[in-house]
């Protein structure tokens, strides 16, 4: 469990998500339009920040996880962000009747709540890594919350967010709830990624059961050459 959890982006990519990656060497990542994570060795070498380079262009952005680092020679760093990494140690999952799957035709309104609410990365594609549930009010998408990143007997609970004239409902912890049924329905585990400044929602995360496992930095990295 450990090595997978502290690599997801590279275990993900040379796992179940192998169809949605692209390579060079030792470097992966997803399609762009899915996501903007990029898959290395757990301890890189310079080839292997060469086959990143390649794979991703002159000024290609990418976001990696893992230990905090400084930017390796060739890339610039855009921004690290500390993070908490949270795992399944007795959630309780439940189906939630008012929710919704949602579907390529709901992706617009999807990217509206995103950009709203900012709970991380989410592209025109991103809904095909998984499952993704929602809250409707008067037809209006107003909480979501989907699957990212699958390794063996993992998946990640992403995108979970509310808007902000609804919070306060318990519409989120409904959502993930229901996921996290999903999941243990197909055997795996549900694991999660918060910002670490992010103190509420990881107070509200381990008050359902998760707890946490490591404490990843998410640095956004572009290629200089």
């Amino acid at each position: 469990m450990s090595d997978q959890l502290r690599n997801p982006v590279w275990h993900a990519l040379n796992g179940a998500h192998a169809h949605f990656a692209e390579r060079s060497g030792d470097a992966v990542r997803y399609e762009p339009a899915i996501s903007p994570f990029l898959g290395l060795p757990t301890e890189p070498d310079a080839a292997a920040w060469a086959d990143a380079a390649k794979l991703v262009g002159p000024g290609g952005f990418v976001v990696i996880t893992g230990p905090p680092r400084s930017a390796p020679d060739g890339w610039e760093s855009v921004e690290d962000l500390p993070g908490v990494q949270l795992v399944d140690d007795g959630v309780t999952g439940a189906p939630e009747p008012e929710a919704v799957r949602l579907t390529a035709a709901d992706v617009p309104e999807m990217r509206e709540l995103v950009e709203r609410t900012k709970p991380g990365p989410f592209e025109d594609r991103t809904i095909e890594l998984g499952t993704y549930l929602g809250i409707r009010r008067g037809g209006e998408l107003i909480a979501m919350v989907g699957e990212r990143m699958r390794l063996q007997g993992w998946t990640e609970i992403s995108a979970v967010c509310t808007h902000p004239d609804h919070r306060g409902r318990g519409l989120a912890s409904r959502l993930v709830r229901a996921l996290v049924a999903d999941i243990r329905a197909r055997g795996e585990q549900p694991f999660l990624h918060a910002v670490a400044t992010n103190t509420g929602a990881i107070g509200l995360y381990e008050r359902m059961g998760f707890r946490i496992h490591h404490r990843p930095v998410f640095q956004a990295l572009r290629a200089l050459a």
